[in-house]
């Protein structure tokens, strides 16, 4: 028999308030095998952990029972505290009496009743633990930063400043992101490539930082420390040990007809094209789908006329496989799509551009040269009407609940900039509400607004119509003035909301990540461990998470970069003891297991069994203990009830159950 301690914690008023934690520790007591109960404020505070301590030795507990809050928070302080008192941390249940129980009741009784209830389980559940060790398995001294805007390059770049090799795998033929199309940042308005591509450089130049462009994570295994990663490198079509980067053949290809992504469709670029002036890597792509060569075979001038033999048309796609300890996801974002938006006209008028599309036309290397006209007919525009939250904070199907954070702030920009280079354009910016949250963000705001004279009104576009004149007519409302307007405009510029990059679900997936309901990672805990992912060795950084500007995006990528190395200095991990096991007499070598393990820890041997007296040679499953994460797919998916798992065996499952339904 087991000598059980239990202690409640009140989590101040957290679960005090609606969980009677006196009478759940009186009705703990009365459980066979406990010797101890108990209630206090904070357990997890150094006054709550040495009263658990003091117990264990004085008491001489072989298993303790906490109810609390969630195991993701405080298990592993309860299991250190428990394990500095002598005995086995994993002789430790958690009863979450707090997500599960007082935070999603009101009544108090019905709190009561469901917190005993949980301790009951967890008493019962002790009872059949068993103590655990946990092995070691080396750790593999490279990182994997997926993703190369910035906060894949900020991060990769610190990564490596520490002395450890880096990988950075970019599905387009450069890094840079979306920053690269970029003008001005704000709120300083410095310029945005001044900022980004000496990072690119550096990143490119660093011996510890290797570039894998026009490339994508195929597959994943393995585990913390340990992970194997297949990356498609995809054929460009150019030998780039060869290619100069001269851009000879650029200038010849006569397939000019595709829109250019770097300057959102605003103008074409050829089938072989570098995306910018300053790419890196420095070198052409040859889109397939465009190239006449490709399509017809014929063709062929960038070839003819490549002077150093780079062009290779029968250049094939590459596996590579790499082992990494870390990983980090920084797969950014996108706009949305506004096929659903008809009433805005983006659709249908050339005149109504989407954010990202007007920094295009004021970059001095976009289409216009930096010269703002109207896409229609290439005239300067006389008035411009900014839109926002085109997509955010929206309760329908086609837009998002949550705010894009950004918008607000690059609007002030736009609207500043036009009107400091364009005093005789009219700018109004019709909002909900500006947030500015941010350092000298709602002083950036004010001067666009006193300094610039940019009017801002209080609400909502109901609808833009396009003139026979050619001009478009805005129709909104005023809220604070509590009238229809009818605005004449040469222009309509969409804050539209972003989304987390199509990519990211896929990711997430071969990752074992998870995911918020809007496809954003989700953190392992949104205060504590807001660049850590619940799969442990995979961190977050910029706004896969989450809507973020550019500081906030770098600052994420140093604090995910130092996690990273913090996992990389070590040499060794402890492994879960909780792992699975398979019983010898029950397999039936079916395989079912090994197919839904992620982490390929389950193999097949041939053993001899001796089985109620009989002695013959059988199939078995065999988990390699190093590599299973103890996830327990297998013992799900096991018809024969042979897979179980240490710490959480069908007996202990089966036991909880009984405690509750006595």
């Amino acid at each position: 028999m087991q000598k059980i301690g239990v202690f409640v914690c009140w989590c101040g008023s957290n679960i005090a308030a609606t969980v009677d934690v006196s009478q759940v520790a009186a009705a703990a007591k009365e459980e066979p095998g406990v010797v101890f109960a108990s209630d206090y404020a904070y357990m997890c505070s150094e006054a709550g952990q040495l009263m658990i301590q003091n117990a264990i030795r004085e008491k001489g507990l072989t298993g303790i029972v906490i109810c609390s809050c969630s195991p993701r928070m405080h298990e592993a302080t309860f299991r250190k505290a428990a394990q500095a008192a002598g005995l086995n941390p994993y002789m430790v249940e958690i009863a979450n009496i707090r997500e599960q129980c007082s935070w999603i009741h009101k009544n108090k009784e019905e709190g009561t009743k469901k917190a005993i209830l949980l301790a009951k389980a967890a008493i019962a559940k002790v009872h059949l633990n068993e103590p655990l060790t946990a092995g070691e398995t080396p750790v593999t001294k490279r990182a994997l930063v997926i993703g190369g805007g910035i906060a894949g390059i900020q991060t990769a770049l610190d990564i490596a400043d520490a002395g450890f090799e880096v990988d950075i795998v970019e599905k387009s033929p450069t890094i840079g992101g979306k920053m690269a199309q970029l003008d001005k940042t704000f709120p300083t308005l410095d310029c945005s490539a001044c900022i980004l591509t000496p990072k690119m450089v550096d990143a490119a130049a660093h011996e510890k930082i290797r570039l894998f462009t026009y490339s994508e994570v195929e597959k994943v295994k393995g585990f913390v420390g340990n992970f194997t990663v297949d990356i498609r490198k995809k054929a460009r079509s150019i030998l780039e040990e060869k290619c100069t980067g001269c851009g000879v053949c650029t200038t010849k290809c006569p397939s000019r007809k595709t829109g250019n992504e770097f300057n959102e469709g605003l103008d074409n670029r050829t089938a072989i094209y570098i995306p910018f002036a300053q790419a890196i890597p420095n070198i052409p792509t040859i889109d397939r789908e465009a190239c006449i060569h490709f399509k017809t075979g014929k063709c062929g001038l960038c070839q003819k006329t490549c002077g150093v033999g780079a062009i290779d048309f029968d250049q094939q796609d590459e596996i590579i496989t790499r082992n990494y300890g870390a990983i980090v996801a920084a797969t950014g974002f996108q706009t949305i799509s506004l096929e659903r938006f008809d009433e805005f006209q983006y659709s249908k008028s050339p005149d109504v551009i989407t954010s990202l599309e007007l920094e295009r036309l004021m970059n001095a290397a976009g289409p216009t040269k930096g010269e703002l006209v109207k896409p229609s007919n290439r005239e300067h525009p006389k008035d411009m009407v900014f839109i926002q939250c085109v997509g955010s904070r929206g309760e329908s199907c086609r837009e998002k609940s949550y705010c894009s954070k950004i918008c607000c702030m690059y609007t002030a920009k736009h609207a500043m900039m036009i009107r400091d280079k364009y005093p005789d354009i009219n700018v109004h910016v019709f909002y909900i509400d500006v947030r500015t949250p941010g350092k000298n963000f709602d002083e950036f705001y004010r001067r666009a607004v006193e300094d610039y004279g940019v009017d801002y009104r209080k609400g909502m576009v109901g609808k833009v119509m396009e003139q026979k004149d050619g001009r478009l007519l805005v129709q909104a409302s005023d809220l604070l003035n509590g009238q229809q307007l009818l605005l004449q405009t040469d222009m309509v510029v969409l804050a539209t909301a972003i989304e987390p990059d199509k990519s990211a679900r896929n990711l997430a997936t071969m990752l074992t990540a998870s995911m918020d309901t809007n496809d954003f990672f989700t953190e392992a805990h949104p205060k504590l461990r807001p660049v850590e992912s619940p799969t442990a060795g995979v961190f977050l950084s910029g706004t896969c998470q989450g809507p973020k500007d550019i500081p906030e995006t770098v600052a994420q990528a140093g604090a995910a970069a130092a996690k990273v190395i913090g996992l990389l200095c070590r040499d060794k991990l402890l492994n879960n003891p909780q792992v699975a096991q398979a019983k010898e007499r029950l397999c039936s070598g079916c395989s079912n297991c090994s197919k839904v393990c992620p982490y390929g820890a389950i193999d097949y041997e041939e053993r001899e069994v001796l089985d109620h007296g009989v002695r013959e040679t059988r199939r078995l499953a065999m988990v390699n203990e190093a590599v299973c994460q103890g996830c327990g797919a297998c013992t799900v998916a096991c018809p024969s009830g042979a897979m179980d798992l240490k710490g959480f065996t069908v007996k202990q499952i089966m036991a909880e159950v009984d405690a509750i339904c006595r």
